[in-house]
């Protein structure tokens, strides 16, 4: 267990009695924002190339699933090996070296040549993308205090899914203009590394990590500044600062032991099945509707129009996600998942499929958000990176292995039987978390690093701790 011990009021007490975003609150989310723009949209980018390639290599089906599931597995590898890196040496440092890599990695893919050569820079371009998303996570759940942290998530993530249709928009406009055109998706998939650049000059270490190794100093001026910022917003003095537990090293192991297990447990065995749900339906939507009966066209309609409610879902959870305890919310909307599901397994009429469909992105990407600020809020500060990236990396390994066991009850039993399938994964997702999720509303990092109690939030001027 991560031993604690009281300590007076830190940096970690200062950006947390902080009650409205400042200045510098709203410049790092920008930041932050378009950084996981251009990963999604990476991550997007060869699922919109995939026609063109498909077409100008003569490639077969068992080629293009080659390489997604390929890239799945450099996603499981990047999510380790980032959150591990990131809690040793920063979490700036990670997620700038992570966004070079990945662009890198991309711009490499716009020359490769065949096959073996296209599936090496995928696994590579997932290990860069999946290392800097689980960093950048975790950088928002220490960089902005406990009554914010939540909407800000979900403020970022409603930006960033807007990578995907931009993706789709590249891809639509120059695959059309010959053999080979569909390289130049991958050469915008490299335009993260400006904004990683601009990131390098601008965006501070983490006061948490920094206070966590012995570098509080270096965060002296960030913090000053955001207080100076925040009083100047209020008009007055900031809330009294309530002294929290200050965290000593601690070890990898210590992920293996009480309290810490069980939550290691509770979410990687949630992300397993949530994110295979989430794929599940994302992913193979277009290849299910063509079973059902639909021509291709319909099909493709849907996705596109399913589409149009992602950042509208992602905003969706600003209204609740720091009012409602978010292991609830995350219950509650993989419950109505199931339903939606359900439908889809029952139903054959294209207008009720295309509103089920809405429906399901809206609260899926509402629940995405709940999740992405859930996942780091429950480690220890010295192990967040790592805990968050096991779990996250669980999850993109089960998206590895349930591709295939998608395709092989869709060959043996049909269409019906995978919705099935993903309503049985909803359920057991929304219970794992009901019945085994830590609570993190309104608590501070440090208070759950070590399984303190929840002490209530007081109410700030903004209203936004309930």
């Amino acid at each position: 267990m991560t031993d604690v011990r009281p300590a007076a009021p830190s940096l970690s007490d200062r950006m947390e009695r902080v009650p409205v975003l400042t200045r510098s609150h709203r410049t790092w989310m920008v930041l932050l924002g378009l950084l996981l723009f251009f990963d999604q949209s990476d991550i997007n980018a060869f699922a919109f190339a995939a026609p063109a390639i498909r077409e100008d290599w003569g490639l077969s089906v068992a080629d293009i699933g080659l390489i997604t599931a390929a890239s799945f597995l450099g996603m499981f590898a990047g999510s380790i090996a980032g959150g591990r890196l990131a809690d040793r040496y920063g979490r700036k440092r990670l997620i700038i070296g992570a966004t070079v890599f990945y662009s890198l990695s991309s711009l490499a893919s716009a020359f490769a040549v065949s096959v073996a050569d296209l599936a090496v820079y995928r696994v590579l371009t997932g290990v860069g993308l999946q290392a800097m998303t689980v960093v950048l996570l975790t950088y928002i759940s220490e960089m902005y205090p406990r009554r914010l942290r939540g909407r800000v998530q979900a403020l970022i993530l409603a930006f960033s899914v807007l990578g995907i249709p931009a993706a789709a928009g590249l891809a639509r406009w120059v695959t059309p203009h010959g053999p080979g055109a569909w390289r130049w998706i991958f050469v915008a998939g490299a335009g993260g590394i400006v904004i990683a650049l601009v990131a390098q000059l601008t965006l501070p270490e983490s006061v948490r990590w920094n206070a966590a190794h012995g570098l509080g100093s270096a965060s002296q001026a960030v913090v000053t500044r955001v207080e100076e910022q925040a009083r100047a917003a209020i008009g007055g003095d900031l809330p009294p600062m309530e002294p929290l537990p200050a965290p000593v090293p601690a070890s990898p192991r210590e992920l293996l032991r009480p309290p810490l297990r069980k939550r290691l447990v509770v979410v990687s065995t949630y992300m397993a099945l949530g994110t295979t749900v989430f794929y599940g339906f994302n992913a193979w939507m277009p290849t299910l509707l063509v079973e059902k009966g639909f021509t291709t066209g319909q099909s493709l309609r849907f996705s596109s129009t399913v589409a149009l409610a992602a950042c509208p879902g992602a905003l969706l959870a600003t209204l609740f996600i720091d009012r409602v305890e978010r292991r609830t919310a995350v219950m509650l909307i993989n419950l109505v998942n199931a339903a939606l599901l359900l439908v889809f397994a029952l139903v054959d009429s294209y207008p009720v499929l295309v509103a089920a469909g809405l429906l399901m992105v809206l609260t899926s990407q509402a629940g995405v958000a709940c999740v992405y600020t859930y996942l780091p809020e429950t480690f220890p500060t010295r192990l967040r990176a790592l805990g968050a990236g096991i779990g996250n990396g669980a999850g993109r390994l089960a998206v590895f292995a349930s591709s295939f066991l998608i395709a092989l009850v869709l060959s043996r039993l049909g269409d019906t039987a995978v919705f099935v399938c993903l309503v049985g994964a909803a359920v057991l997702a929304a219970l794992v978390m009901g019945m085994f999720g830590e609570r993190t509303r309104g608590r501070s990092l440090e208070s759950l690093a070590d399984g303190a109690s929840a002490t209530p939030a007081p109410r700030t001027v903004e209203g936004t701790a309930r």
